[in-house]
């Protein structure tokens, strides 16, 4: 599944980018804000999540910058089985913090995924400790449950608490355009 917008193109990994990927998610401070990434993150862990099998039901992108010459990867967006509905994960490198480009893809991901998918409701959640993906999280139009609950963080080594978001079709009727194309 590959997706479309103004600035970026969202399309699954591929292996011989592993040196980019582990470059690219080189810092701290991008995967302490994840659940599932390791730190350090080594070739070897870029190699590992390129090298697996993609589940249909729950599409991965990278995501891509298509405004630079060359283009570069700038973040990775992705669906995972969650508990009672399919769970939004993303990350973005630090250089392109703060210019809109995890509302973007999120919007173009969650699109391709209702319209290939099906996907009527959509979990998220952000660590406490990270209120400006919350933020993104609302410009896409999800809204918190009330619920807060302890997540493991492998990079941290720990439980962090995570403030939980839901979407339905409606929450997403209300956001900005879907992706260019799909």
């Amino acid at each position: 599944m590959f997706a479309v917008t103004k600035r970026l193109l969202l399309r699954p990994g591929w292996m011989e980018e592993a040196p980019v990927l582990a470059e690219t998610i080189a810092d701290a401070r991008i995967a302490r804000n994840t659940t599932r990434m390791p730190w350090p993150y080594t070739r070897e862990d870029a190699e590992e999540f390129l090298s697996r099998e993609p589940d249909p039901d729950y599409p991965n992108f990278q995501i891509v910058d298509r405004t630079v010459d060359p283009v570069r990867m700038i973040g990775g967006i992705g669906f995972m089985d969650g508990d009672e509905a399919p769970e939004l994960g993303y990350w973005i490198a630090p250089h392109a913090w703060g210019r809109g480009f995890a509302t973007e893809a999120g919007q173009a991901a969650i699109a391709a995924a209702r319209a290939s998918l099906g996907y009527t409701r959509i979990l998220a959640g952000h660590f406490v400790d990270n209120p400006a993906s919350g933020r993104v999280l609302e410009k896409l139009g999800f809204r918190r449950t009330g619920h807060v609950e302890p997540r493991h963080s492998r990079a941290r080594g720990c439980a962090v608490d995570c403030v939980m978001f839901e979407s339905d079709e409606d929450d997403m009727a209300q956001t900005a355009p879907p992706a260019l194309a799909a």
